[in-house]
């Protein structure tokens, strides 16, 4: 992610529609949105928990992605399946006027789920390594679809109040960072039409139900996926003077990699180094050869990443050299490499301010960046202006009841027990996207 302005393409659409100041000529459709939305709202809600209770990972996303492009097709959109895997497009062309894209993704998590909920997944998979793993839409990707779906047919209904080109995006493999990638390398830019415009949104684990979070300019992180193969010598556990144990050099590594943020990165610039996971051996008595660690790394300037990186590289040869062991091997999985996040401050400002209108300005709130990343960033790669704005989800009495000082706290996105209030959620979401894409085609 950089932190340099975003060139922009139609920027006379934007001197014709960014005037924030004004009330938004979409607004006067709104008593059709919410018409369209109460007419679909048990066909949708049913449709979520469908979704919820049959998530599938990245890359295996094929039954969501078909149901997906089943629905576009019944309204009439040109479907094309396929795209970058398991991708689905939708183009739905209703005269001259802008291009707007709005991009929802599809996979799911490697989570057991342990909401309690009725609907709750209990799908098990392979994961990408061949072990066996729950699986949960533990980040809301349900919520997504399911608002794409809503937004879609409520669109549809009203296509005599706005003109010009709908390309409706499933996109798969976000958690991995793939997903955007995989697409866009498989023609996406190239086979059709080219974005004036990028949407999305993205469910939020913080925010109660009727309120809403952005960030104008830099929203989210670059992403780094970095493996790390920490060699040794193995022998026996009674031994280990005959041996170079990985295990302990390991342990040294990784409480070292927590000084380059603390004592190497300027302390204004943003940074992340977590070890998520760490593999090695397979008996109490043996030192084994090797051990395998696995690393997030988060930042928001280009010049902070590449230090973080070759950091990385040093102390974990260094260390290695320093107790008789090998070079460790250091991959940085550049397929999986997500660039920040930065949100068209213009655009956002727009749809912010319309949100505003009908949610209440109190509840449309700015956020600073946060180190989290999204692949929904490779959208703005023609010159798009992009904007992915973050949904409340949360009961509202659940999220007063976490602010106490004896409450609970509420469980994050990609946690177990995240579990979102499924009918108010939609009906914001649908609603607040619908009144976007209206207010960025709508007619004179």
């Amino acid at each position: 992610m950089r932190l340099t302005a975003l060139p922009v393409l139609a920027a006379l659409l934007f001197t014709a529609l960014s005037s924030a100041a004004d009330p938004s000529p979409a607004v006067k459709h709104l008593p059709a949105i919410d018409k369209s939305i109460d007419a679909e709202i048990a066909d949708l809600l049913a449709l979520y928990k469908h979704l919820h209770a049959n998530p599938e990972l990245s890359l295996q996303e094929e039954k969501s992605a078909a149901r997906m492009a089943d629905e576009l097709k019944k309204l009439g959109f040109e479907v094309t399946p396929k795209i970058g895997g398991h991708g689905v497009v939708g183009v739905f062309k209703n005269g001259a006027g802008p291009t707007v894209w709005y991009r929802a993704d599809m996979d799911a998590l490697p989570v057991t789920e342990q909401t309690g909920l009725p609907y709750a997944s209990k799908v098990r998979a392979k994961d990408r390594s061949g072990n066996d793993c729950g699986v949960m839409h533990a980040c809301g990707h349900d919520v997504h679809m399911t608002c794409f779906v809503g937004v879609a047919r409520t669109l549809v209904k009203l296509k005599d109040s706005w003109a010009g080109t709908l390309v409706l995006v499933a996109q798969p493999a976000e958690e991995i960072g793939v997903g955007a990638k995989a697409m866009i390398d498989d023609g996406l830019f190239k086979k059709f039409p080219k974005p004036d415009v990028c949407v999305a949104l993205h469910a939020n684990s913080e925010l109660p139900v009727g309120q809403i979070y952005y960030t104008e300019g830099l929203a989210m992180a670059n992403v780094d996926t970095v493996d790390l193969t920490v060699k040794g010598k193995g022998g026996h556990g009674a031994a280990p003077h005959t041996t170079v144990d990985p295990i302990v050099l390991s342990a040294k590594i990784i409480v070292d990699l927590q000084t380059i943020v603390s004592r190497e990165v300027e302390p204004t610039d943003p940074a992340v180094v977590t070890v998520g996971s760490i593999h090695g051996g397979t008996k109490h008595n043996i030192i084994p050869n090797e051990v395998k660690l696995q690393l997030t790394v988060r930042s928001t300037k280009d010049s902070v990443r590449d230090h973080v990186l070759k950091a990385i590289d040093r102390i974990a040869k260094g260390t290695a050299e320093a107790h008789r062991a090998p070079p460790p091997e250091m991959k940085v999985n550049l397929q999986e490499f997500t660039p920040a996040l930065l949100n068209d401050a213009k655009l956002t400002k727009r749809l912010m301010g319309l949100f505003g209108e009908v949610l209440g300005a109190e509840n449309v709130k700015p956020r600073a960046p946060v180190m989290g990343g999204e692949d929904f960033s490779r959208f703005a790669s023609t010159g798009a202006p992009v904007c992915m704005y973050f949904l409340g989800t949360i009961d509202p009495e659940r999220y007063a009841e976490s602010k106490k000082p004896t409450g609970k706290p509420l469980p994050s996105t990609h946690n177990d027990g995240y579990a979102p209030l499924p009918e108010p959620s939609l009906k914001v979401g649908v609603r607040t996207m619908t009144l976007a894409v209206l207010d960025l085609m709508g007619k004179k």
